[in-house]
């Protein structure tokens, strides 16, 4: 399947953002709208949106930490080589919120020419995956299903932290979290998974051998069977949602 592929550049209410969007190059397909994970949009966003766009969805990435820069991203040679950026990764995470995220995301549909009711999908890795809980919770008129690999950040201490609204759930949600994940054990879910786990529509499924960012093929903590099981289960599952 032939992939278009593109990057926009639109406007927010916190400056100019770049979207990255990837698509089958024939005729309309179902949107999903992705948010990355903490080291940004690097070489393996690019990788995994054109694999979903080539399982027949058009693919959009807004980027999250545009509040610091255009597209800046921590590819896993640079934190090797200098530890200091990850300090400056952990900074760029905390300086971000929920209702920038959701806005974000909103101005990314826009800058595709989404319309207001055209149903979406989303997906989310590690504080991306917290996004996806937000949006579930919040636009569950337009957002039919949901995915969250290896998460973070799903339960914290705040009024706004997403296992507050967990029991309102009614939308299919799968997530996948690796069973030694060393940088968010699922004991930190344990407050969002223990409510949504008996949600007939919720799919939780643990890789006992997984570790956190268990999706890159080009990090060390790829696991391919986490990565190809949750591949295969999150696009089942979005195929169904839109289905009807």
């Amino acid at each position: 399947m032939e992939i278009t592929s593109a990057i926009l550049d639109t406007d927010t209410p916190d400056g100019p953002m770049a979207v990255l969007h990837k698509r089958p190059a024939d005729g309309e397909h179902p949107l999903v709208l992705m948010y990355h994970d903490g080291p940004g949009i690097r070489t393996a966003t690019h990788v995994f949106a054109e694999k979903l766009a080539g399982a027949g969805y058009e693919v959009i990435v807004p980027d999250l930490f545009h509040r610091q820069g255009r597209l800046i991203g921590f590819e896993p040679a640079e934190r090797a080589a200098d530890p200091s950026l990850t300090d400056k990764l952990w900074e760029m995470i905390r300086s971000l919120t929920d209702d920038g995220i959701q806005a974000d995301g909103h101005a990314a549909l826009t800058a595709v020419g989404a319309s207001e009711d055209r149903p979406i999908a989303t997906i989310g890795f590690c504080l991306g995956a917290r996004a996806v809980a937000v949006a579930l919770a919040r636009r569950s008129d337009r957002v039919v299903a949901g995915a969250m690999w290896h998460p973070s950040f799903l339960a914290d201490e705040t009024e706004g932290s997403p296992h507050h609204a967990a029991a309102g759930l009614n939308r299919p949600l799968f997530v996948g979290v690796g069973g030694i994940d060393t940088v968010q054990p699922m004991e930190l879910h344990r407050p969002y998974l223990d409510i949504v786990e008996p949600i007939q529509q919720v799919e939780v499924v643990l890789f006992e051998e997984a570790d956190h960012g268990y999706t890159w093929p080009d990090h060390a903590s790829y696991n391919e069977r986490a990565a190809t099981v949750s591949f295969e289960r999150t696009t089942a599952m979005f195929a169904k949602a839109f289905a009807g």
